[in-house]
Formats: structure tokens, C-alpha cells, sequence
């Protein structure tokens, strides 16, 4: 574990590293839609493969998953809340609504899990934080109210991407408050990926295609790709819950919002327009405020 000295810088490049690399996500799925990838086959397939290429890497560092009931449960229940629910509306929901704005719906966790944190005495109250917190949404809410008044995207799909930061919130608790105990960060990581792959199987039943498409040269290449990006993103939520919080984590979401938007304006030629600028504007000034924060509280 790193001194105490260097976790606020620690924690904050793992903040950035791993947002960025889930607002690439985004775009990915998007890409992979175009590739000819149904949402959900390309979340199953990239779930399993970056669970697997975890669950080699723990046992080549001699921290494989222990595979215990209660290690069952918890990888099942995080895999649920933090894998299959949240990623699988919003792979499915990209298509309708576009990386961007999904993207932008990653900002929203930090005030539902620090809400929920509160509830549960599991954070005091600081009203730094707090004001961090909300200036970052209040510019995912901007975002959001002028996708809804566009018009371009049904209702219904801009309503699954709101759902997904409620699940990511719900599962940033759980998984704090049932962490496992001396279970490892890296350890914990193949499990949950499994589990939201295991859950996402009896779609299958409801006629959704879970087939992979292996029909071209690209649409493989896409899945590669996010495989591995699963299995950093996950291998390095970890560390980064057990090093800084809920809370803390909970603003990786901020982070993949800016930079996921950004990538789809430049990259994919999405439509952008000043209201996403002020959104970017401010969660930026809310990320850099709660991470402040926290490098004055560790120091106290």
C-alpha cells in the first residue's frame, strides 16, 4: 500500500487514468454497434474475457479468488449492481443516444453514493465535498435537461441511461460495506466480472442474441480491446476503493463523462454544443474541488 504521503496524488492519477479509460468505453461500444456487435453480446463476451484475463494475472501474483459462499454472494451481488445492471443499459442505451450523452450520465454516482453514504454513516459530512459534488452534477443535469428537450433520442432510452449512475451509486456502497475481510483489491476483481457475465446469460432466454460476432477483422479487434479494458478498469477500481472511499471513486464516473463526451464530439463527429461545454466546465471544477478536499483531509 502506498505511504500516506503519496496517496491523495496516487488516488488522483488512478482517478483520471481509470475515467478515461471508461469514457473510452463509451465510444467503443459505439464503434462496436457499427461493427455489427449486438450491446449485450459485446458486454457478455467483453466480461468474460477481461474476467478471465484477470483471474490469470491473480494467480500468476498468488491472489486468486478464494471461492468460499460468502465470496459467491459478494462476487454475484457486485457483479449485479456494479457489472450487469449499469453496463448492460448503458451499452444498450449508446446506440439511442449516443456516446456522448451517455457518457455525460457517468457524472451522476458521486452525489447518490455520497448521499447514501451519509445515510449510512459511512462518510461526515463536508461541506466541501458536498459543494464539489453538486457543481459536477449540476453540469451533468444541463447536459441531460437539453438532451431531453432535443428531441433526437426516445424517451425511454434516455431514461435507462439516467438509470445506470443509480446502480453504480448502489453498488459503490455495497461493495465497501461488504467488503470481504483480508480479501485483496486485485483479488476481488475477477469475481465481480464473472458474476455480471454469469447474470447476463439468461438474456438469452428472452431472445437476445448473446452470439459473438467474429465476422470481421474489426468487430474482433474491438472486443480485444475492451477485454483488456475491462480488466485494467476493474483490476485498478479496486485498489483505488481501498486506497480513497466510496465517495472518492464514486467520481470516476465525472471523469469518463468529460472524456467520453470529448472523444465522441472529436472522434466519432457527435454533435457538440456550449452546454456541454458548461457541463465539462463544470464537473472538472467538481473533481479538482472533492479531490482537494480529500488530499487536505489526509493530511490532517
Amino acid at each position: 500500500m502506498a505511504a500516506p504521503q503519496s496517496r491523495p496524488l496516487l488516488s488522483l492519477l488512478l482517478l483520471l487514468g481509470i475515467g478515461a479509460l471508461m469514457g473510452l468505453t463509451s465510444n467503443l461500444v459505439k464503434l462496436a454497434s457499427a461493427a455489427g456487435w449486438s450491446p449485450v453480446a459485446y458486454l457478455l463476451w467483453s466480461l468474460l474475457g477481461g474476467g478471465l484475463l484477470l483471474l490469470l494475472f491473480t494467480r500468476l501474483r498468488g491472489e486468486a479468488p478464494g471461492l468460499s459462499p460468502r465470496l459467491q454472494r459478494y462476487y454475484l451481488a457486485s457483479g449485479l449492481l456494479s457489472i450487469a445492471l449499469p453496463n448492460g443499459l448503458l451499452f444498450s442505451s449508446i446506440p439511442h443516444v449516443g456516446a456522448g450523452f451517455a457518457s455525460m450520465c457517468l457524472a451522476f454516482p458521486p452525489l447518490i453514493t455520497y448521499l447514501l453514504a451519509l445515510a449510512l454513516r459511512m462518510e461526515p459530512l463536508s461541506r466541501v465535498r458536498l459543494l464539489g459534488i453538486c457543481i459536477g452534477l449540476s453540469g451533468s443535469l444541463l447536459l441531460a435537461l437539453d438532451k431531453m428537450h432535443s428531441g433526437d433520442s426516445p424517451l425511454l432510452w434516455i431514461l435507462a441511461a439516467l438509470a445506470v449512475p443509480v446502480f453504480l451509486g448502489l453498488g459503490n456502497i455495497y461493495r465497501s460495506r461488504c467488503w470481504p475481510a483480508g480479501a485483496s483489491p486485485l483479488s476481488l476483481a475477477p469475481g465481480m466480472l464473472l458474476g455480471g457475465a454469469l447474470l447476463l446469460l439468461p438474456l438469452a432466454l428472452f431472445d437476445v442474441t448473446l452470439a459473438p460476432a467474429l465476422h470481421s477483422g474489426p468487430a474482433v479487434s474491438l472486443l480485444l480491446v475492451q477485454m483488456a479494458l475491462f480488466a485494467i478498469v476493474y483490476a485498478l477500481y479496486f485498489v483505488l476503493q481501498k486506497l480513497a472511499g466510496a465517495v472518492y471513486l464514486s467520481q470516476i464516473g465525472s471523469v469518463a463523462a468529460m472524456l467520453g463526451a470529448a472523444m465522441a464530439v472529436t472522434l466519432l463527429g457527435e454533435h457538440g454544443s456550449l452546454w456541454m461545454l458548461l457541463a465539462a466546465l463544470c464537473i472538472v471544477g467538481g473533481v479538482l474541488l472533492v479531490a482537494w478536499r480529500g488530499a487536505q483531509e489526509n493530511k490532517s
